[in-house]
């Protein structure tokens, strides 16, 4: 199968095109690499957490492994498969039969395969040239030059339909030219100083550069990123791709993608390779790149740790005493409480049948509500956040921290978070939920709950201003941890809490109690010590989060 597109008419036109626009796309490709509002910087606003929609298989070049091209295979729906390809990246397009270019994708399996490809941009509006796009479950770009891509098909109907074939769950991959032409930031030509132009927006944030390590473009990724700020980089060797599937990206291939990171305010610009066979968050990445191009977090004077209003309630992980879930009811308002319970650190929480719904019921609540989304929209939604306007407390449930960020970081419901304590309600959590209610979050990563700093997840919702909240801490040795976050950050206030243990914060007192021990990072590095000085609170005493000592 291929396009209606005569090929007489396609040629013609794309020598004409050649010939008309040769001044033009020098003009345009110029203004790309010099007009810095051609590529604005990525906000956080307008970051969708869940990635993107369909899937991308980026590929580096060279002669692709089997592991790539049947992966892309299996997205694209394998027999069922309806495939475009569209070689217009190589001046051959031009010349050669075009069925040349479906031959192999045959011999792969695909039974329905279609060869779009035009230099006219009137033709790329056409009805007929999108007509295999409307129904198709893949695309494939052809390796040549991603500036004919660009001049050919950014901002017509050809990019739209590409948008709503993702949109509809489908599969774009490409390989050189077709890896580049993917990112919108988009690296035409030159080396190591390379000239920008507009490529499509499939994978929002990136900057991505191919045949990597074998034509040495680190020098020209990295310079591309210094001057646009809030970007990050992807390179990608040769015989190797990078299958991006929602918010998750794996290398496939033979060799490795290097991760590219701007230098910041506090941070030297980072580069890391991805071997084949692992995977990188894409989320993360993003928001790690918009954070570099932010003002310095966390900021040298941090707020002032105390509770202004309303009460916190902060549990270490691990099993509740009865004393706690009573303490709760009782901050709450007793049998007049109103909670809201908030579970979306859990991949997927059960709704019904919760025990910590009975817990506090058998403490004394009457009133218990489960509040959760994904989707930062509906948090934003007044039908969505009406039970927070009537809430006297809220308990954010265990998991993993990232994810509550991901749904509700500054959002309506984040507002409306705030708001219980204004109201004189409280605020608590366990675990997860105990890490997020400080100023710096800890143990952010979405690929593990190792590593205290995690770049682009380092904000917490602040209940606890200046402050760093960290979980099950004897129980899983996590001193060295803190200890390294205070020799990063100094002007926080480190605070360790063990399982079966919490800290009630009113004003600025903390009390502890449950069945161990809470550790209060309120130090500095001693002369005789490189390890911060932290004092040690037994359940039943209190700390003193203004003057940093403990309550005898």
């Amino acid at each position: 199968m291929q396009t209606t597109l005569p090929k007489w008419w396609t040629r013609r036109l794309c020598r004409q095109a050649r010939r008309a626009a040769s001044t033009l796309l020098v003009v345009v490709l110029l203004v790309a690499s010099t007009r810095g509002d051609t590529f604005p910087a990525p906000r956080l606003t307008e970051l969708g957490p869940t990635g993107i929609q369909g899937a991308l298989v980026v590929c580096g070049g060279g002669k692709l492994p089997d592991a790539v091209l049947d992966r892309f295979v299996e997205l694209a729906g394998a027999e069922k498969a309806r495939l475009v390809v569209i070689p217009t990246a190589s001046e051959r397009a031009d010349e050669a039969d075009l069925d040349s270019y479906a031959k192999d994708w045959r011999d792969r399996g695909f039974r329905s395969v279609a060869v779009l490809h035009t230099c006219d941009r009137v033709v790329a509006d056409s009805n007929e040239c999108i007509a295999p796009l409307e129904t198709a479950t893949a695309v494939w770009f052809v390796g040549g030059q991603q500036s004919r891509i660009a001049k050919a098909y950014v901002g017509t109907r050809v990019e739209r339909e590409l948008y709503a074939l993702l949109n509809r769950g489908g599969v774009i991959g490409g390989t050189s030219a077709g890896a580049a032409i993917q990112s919108r930031l988009m690296i035409a030509f030159g080396n190591p100083e390379a000239t920008l132009m507009q490529g499509l927006n499939l994978l929002p944030g990136a900057v991505i550069d191919q045949h990597f390590k074998v034509r040495k473009r680190q020098p020209r990724l990295t310079a591309v990123l210094a001057k646009h700020p809030g970007y990050f980089g992807l390179g990608v060797d040769e015989r190797t791709g990078l299958v991006v599937r929602g918010r998750w990206m794996q290398v496939v291939g033979e060799s490795s993608v290097t991760v590219c990171l701007s230098k910041s305010a506090t941070r030297p610009a980072l580069q890391y390779e991805i071997p084949a066979g692992k995977a990188v968050d894409l989320t993360a990445l993003r928001r790690a790149a918009i954070a570099r191009a932010a003002p310095t977090f966390p900021p040298k004077s941090t707020g002032r740790p105390h509770v202004e209003r309303g009460s916190l309630m902060i549990v270490g992980g691990g099993r509740m005493t009865a004393e706690m879930w009573q303490r709760f009811v009782e901050l709450a308002g007793g049998s007049q409480a109103r909670i809201v319970i908030v579970p979306t650190a859990v991949e997927r929480p059960r709704l019904e049948d919760r025990p910590d719904v009975r817990e506090f019921q058998e403490a004394g609540a009457k009133t218990v509500t489960i509040l959760h989304t994904t989707d930062r929209s509906e948090a934003d939604r007044d039908a969505f956040i009406e039970p927070l306007r009537q809430a006297t407390g809220v308990w954010f449930g265990g998991g993993r921290q990232w994810r509550i960020v991901d749904a509700y970081e500054r959002t309506a419901s984040w507002k409306a978070f705030h708001d219980v304590l204004r109201r004189g309600g409280v605020i608590g959590g366990s675990s997860a939920g105990t890490t997020i209610q400080g100023e710096y979050l800890v143990r952010g990563n979405p690929l593990g709950n190792r590593d205290m700093m995690a770049e682009g997840y380092e904000r917490g919702f602040t209940f606890l201003p200046g402050s760093a909240i960290d979980q099950h801490f004897s129980q899983r040795r996590r001193q060295r941890d803190m200890q390294a976050l205070k020799q990063t950050s100094p002007q926080l206030l480190g605070i360790g809490i063990d399982e079966s243990t919490a800290i009630v914060v009113q004003k600025t007192t903390a009390d502890v109690i449950g069945k161990n021990d809470v550790y209060f990072y309120d130090g500095s590095p001693g002369e005789d010590s490189e390890e911060p000085e932290f004092t040690k609170v037994v359940s039943g005493k209190a700390y003193d989060l203004q003057r940093r000592m403990r309550i005898e």
